[in-house]
Formats: C-alpha cells, structure tokens, sequence
C-alpha cells in the first residue's frame, strides 16, 4: 500500500458512504473535505482529470482523481502524487464498484486514455513516429514474464515500420527487482551514447534481481551491450531526467504492473491486440 493510501486511509473509509455528488467541483470539494480531516496532510490538492462513463452500470460515471499533497514524515515533509478512481451516480459516491456476478472490481475496467503528448522521440525505439498503430510499452527488464513475453513482441512489430510506432517506457518494479533500477539507468546511458537495440538486448543481460552491487550489474550489462558504462553516468542529468519522465508518464496513466501496454492510445489488457491489426 502507498504512503498516500496509509496516510489517508481513514478518511477514504468515511467517504465510502452515501454522499451527494453531481459534478467534476462536487466530487473534488467532497474529496478534498474528507482528506483534509486526516492530521498528516500538511497541503492539499484534489483535481478530477477525466471522466468516464461506465458502460457496465447505467448512469454511473467513473472519476480518475489527481491527488497532489504535502504530508508528514520521519524526517520533515514528503511531496506526494497519487491518482485514484472514484464513482458516482450523481447522487452516490464510491471508492469502488463490484459485479456481484463475477465480484470483479470496475476499477479493472477504467484506464486514463493515453494522451498524444506521452508519445516522445525518445521513447520511440522501432517504426515510424506517423505508422498506422502507435503501441506503448511499460516494462521491467527482469520481470520473468516481461522477458519472455516483450522481445517477441516488438521483435514481431519492428518488422513493419509503418505499420507499427512502438514506444518503451521503463518501469523497474524496485521491490520486485531492486537491480532493474540500474539496469534501466545504464540501457538509458548507452542509448544516449548511440547503442543501438538497447531495449531489445536488454532482456538477455544476466543479473540477479535482487543484486544490489552496481559494479556487478554494470559488468553484465556492458558485456551484453558491448559498452563502457560506469556508476557516474548512471547519475548524469540527461540519464536522470529520461527515466523521472517514464515514471511519470505512468504514474499519469495509472501504470502499475508489467508488462503494461496501449494499443492505439487504450488500455490493451490482453496485450495481444497488434496480433490482430490490420
């Protein structure tokens, strides 16, 4: 569970109930109101960034809520950006909708669309940029079904340029994989450095994910890769800045697993749907 999720987990239990909400404003003044009860909040922002209509539930909207604040910690204050999914019916608001046929939760089926603005050069590791379908990708590199499944898939993409745009964000899982956050580092380091198929050859760098020696992690990358990265340019602006933007990216997207894919700006759950493009 997150930070944001503990500080704030009484006042999301209050603001189950029945309540009054018939707009994007009522829904962020009765948000704001039940966090704002919570002591740990030192700063506050609730933003209701889209709205979905529900086809599974007639009349029931689902809200995908930006929450920014500043909270209490150990040492000082903490900044925290945290995105939720709210729904209400104009009347009702809730943190959570259940089919009681299959006791699936609707949140399954609510995903931000992913914008035009996500699409960045750098990110473009195969295809043309103006290819019919555009595909994203958030990956760990040492996620075991990741390195079975991703390879295969941009390696069946890449064959057709203009037919396939494929993008590749990083999204190392550091509780999962405490290794993928360097590894992901150097691969951005060596693509700046003019590598090319980095991603590609990635998934076959041979490192424990739990390794925690970045000397060690570096030596089978740079074997693989043929490179000379070192720990300095692991922490070099440009290096910092590409992997703070991946993150962010899916942070805004609601990203959390892999892999993780969108299929012409949509949420592909089965992460198979370039199978069947035409």
């Amino acid at each position: 569970m997150s930070l944001m999720l503990k500080l704030l987990a009484t006042a999301l239990l209050l603001s189950s109930f029945a309540q009054a909400a018939t707009s994007n404003e009522d829904i962020e003044k009765f948000l704001k109101k039940s966090f704002e009860g919570n002591p740990n909040i030192i700063k506050l922002s609730v933003k209701v960034e889209q709205s979905i209509p529900l086809a599974q539930v007639k009349g029931w909207n689902a809200f995908i809520v930006g929450v920014d604040a500043t909270v209490k910690a150990k040492e000082g204050t903490r900044d925290v950006k945290q995105k939720m999914i709210w729904f209400s019916n104009g009347d009702t608001i809730s943190p959570d909708l259940i089919d009681v046929k299959t006791g699936i939760s609707l949140k399954d089926s609510v995903s931000p669309s992913f914008e035009l603005k996500y699409y960045k050069k750098e990110n473009l590791i195969y295809g043309n940029a103006d290819a019919t379908h555009r595909v994203a990708i958030f990956s760990d590199p040492l996620c075991p079904f990741c390195r079975n499944f991703v390879p295969a898939a941009i390696n069946t993409m890449k064959k057709d340029p203009k037919k396939f745009a494929v993008y590749y964000y990083h999204f190392p899982l550091p509780s999962l994989h405490p290794a993928a956050v360097e590894l992901v580092k150097a691969a951005v380091a060596a693509e700046i450095q003019g590598k090319k198929d980095v991603v590609l050859k990635l998934y076959t760098v041979n490192v424990k994910s739990d390794e925690k020696d970045i000397n060690k992690i570096l030596a089978a990358f740079n074997s693989v890769m043929g490179t000379n990265i070192t720990p300095a340019d692991l922490k070099s602006e440009a290096v910092l800045n590409h992997i703070k933007s991946d993150l962010d990216i899916a942070n805004a997207l609601m990203v959390n697993g892999t892999p993780t894919m969108f299929f012409d700006d949509k949420l592909d759950k089965t992460k198979r749907k370039f199978e069947k493009a035409e």
